[in-house]
Parts: structure tokens; sequence; C-alpha cells
């Protein structure tokens, strides 16, 4: 692959439109033309101030809904197709971010901020007419779920912290350890291309793919992850990651949600997988900070644990769900 996406990591009434593909065979495709395909079933794109996002809603349980807030940022959601498993219970919200996967283009420096993500969900739940959401973020949609929680705590039942990147100068640090564990031949190549500033040499590109076998995804779903990379937004990502796993230049660089741990009044399930990047030791020590936290390790799963141990993440987050709506029901 050719493009350095981090992993994913680190992604007033609005109008539905019914024409549209929502999955477009490349990233020009997502970002010019979202008119020359069919939706099928489920889907719909909602108009939003700078374009309009894809989303997809399944299931019709009697559950709270849940919104899935995938990684990035500047990618779509095709790899948490898997906890559309959670729609026995409930609606599931599956949705692309302005910009990457299929919805429409985002190329406004100035807009990509974190205000302009909750915004985004916001018209979204609004437009669905949902009251109070479960937030279920992976990765980057951890800061987007914490942060539209800061913003609407009013409408949201509960967080789902997966993979969380809440920390992002520890997040850094702890990839760079990770990085020691590469072969000598991947840790030159990654100090050569950072030196000379090239990201995009083969070699480069080599040593990043070896991290992502060891600590991105064991069992890679191929073709979602073909759509993932190809309706990539590389302008957002590295506007607000930066250009490598290792070297965190964008907007992100500095944030850190763990002063606000300690003020999240809901419910919160911290997951993480036992091979994750995002690191056992750090998202147990977060689950620590928040009041009545739960905390989960998914075995035999990478930072993509959708795809690594999907039965594993559905029931530990299906039960806390399920949980969660039983002792709101009783309140």
């Amino acid at each position: 692959m050719k493009l350095s996406v981090a992993a994913l990591m680190l992604f007033t009434a609005a109008c539905v439109e019914k024409k549209a593909a929502p999955a477009p065979d490349s990233a020009t495709a997502s970002a010019t033309d979202t008119t020359k395909h069919s939706l099928l079933p489920g889907e719909a794109y909602l108009a939003v101030p700078e374009g309009k996002i894809w989303y997809r809603v399944v299931g019709n349980g009697g559950g709270t809904p849940v919104i899935l807030l995938h990684g990035g940022p500047g990618f779509g959601s095709y790899y948490m197709k898997p906890l559309e498993a959670l729609s026995a219970d409930r609606p599931v919200v599956r949705y692309d971010q302005l910009g990457g996967g299929a919805s429409g283009a985002f190329t406004d420096t100035t807009k990509m901020t974190i205000a302009h993500f909750v915004a985004e969900l916001d018209s979204l739940r609004s437009s669905l007419h949902y009251h109070k959401v479960h937030l279920l973020g992976h990765s980057w949609g951890t800061i987007l779920a914490v942060e539209y929680y800061r913003a609407h705590p009013e409408h949201v039942a509960s967080l789902t912290l997966a993979s969380p990147a809440l920390d992002v100068p520890e997040w850094e640090r702890h990839t760079r350890e990770l990085e020691k564990t590469l072969s000598d031949s991947s840790q030159r190549a990654i100090a050569k291309g950072e030196h000379d500033k090239n990201f995009e040499s083969p070699a480069y590109q080599n040593a990043i793919n070896e991290f992502y076998g060891k600590y991105v995804w064991l069992r890679p779903d191929s073709v979602n992850l073909d759509s993932t990379f190809k309706t990539a937004n590389m302008t957002i990502y590295n506007y607000m990651q930066g250009p490598s796993e290792f070297t965190i230049t964008g907007t992100l660089k500095r944030y850190d949600a763990k002063p606000f741990l300690k003020d999240i009044k809901v419910p919160v399930l911290f997951t993480v997988g036992e091979f994750d990047e995002a690191n056992p030791v750090t998202v147990k020590k977060h689950a620590a900070m928040t009041p009545g936290a739960r905390y989960y390790m998914i075995p035999n799963a990478a930072h993509l644990s959708e795809w690594d141990n999907p039965t594993a993440m559905n029931q530990a987050i299906g039960t806390f769900l399920k949980d969660v709506d039983a002792k709101s029901k009783k309140n």
C-alpha cells in the first residue's frame, strides 16, 4: 500500500438526498461525484454546511441507537462493518465523516477541526430524530466521541472508546517504542524517510506495512481495506495527524483528553486489542481515570479489532450497551 495512513488513527436541519453511491471506485470519485450510483436500502446522504455525508442505518430493535465513529481522520467507515452486528438489539448508524469514504469533497483546511466534526455528528443525530445515542468511537473516533460528549452531554447515553487515541503525545511515544521491534532494514528506512521528508519511498512504505502487520491488523479484510485506501482523504489526514505513524505534526499533535476523563458522567467502555498500537497499558490507565468505566482487552487482536476478533468485540460492546439500556429503564 502506498499511503501512510497512520493505521486509521489517529477521523440546522439537514436534508437527505437520494442519489449517490455508498462506495465510489476511487478517492477522486468520492471527492467529486457522489451522484452516479444507486443507494442501497438503509443508505442516504445528509447535507451539512460544507457538503454532504453518506450514512447507513441498519436494525430496528428497541435499544438506544448507536452511532459508529470511524478512525482517521480523513478515512471511511468500511472497516467498521462488522460492528453492524450490534443491530440485532438496536439501530446502528455507520457514516463517513466529510471528505472520506463515500462522503463528499472537503478541502478547506480552516474547517478541518474537531469542532467541525462535532457539529457534523450533531447534524446527523438531529436529522435522524434521536434525542439520545450511544457513541462508539474507534481511534480518532474516540476523540470525536469525547469532544461530542463535552459539547452535547444531554444527547449521549454512553461512550465506547475502542483503541482510543486520547493522549496523542503518549501515542507517539509508544509507537516510537514499537518501531524498535521492527526489522533493522525497516528502522533504517523510517529514519531515512523522516530525515529526507520522503514518506512515499518504497522502503519507507514497506516499513510501515511491517508495522501494520504487527500492531494494526492481524487478519485484514482485503476488500474493505482496499476501499478504505482508495477513498482516503490524505489532505485531512496530513493536516490533522501528519505524514506518518511516527511523525505526528498535525493539529492533533498535542491533543490530550486525560484532564476531561474525570468529568464524564455517562457509562464508558474502553476496549483495546491485545497487540494494539493504542497500548493496553495506556488504555487501562485511561479507564482507571474515568469514573465507573469498564475495560476490556480483546484477545488475539491488534488495532483493528473489528477485523481481528469481531466476535469478542461485538460481545463485549453488545453486553455493555444492553446493560446501559437496562439501567436507564430502571431509572
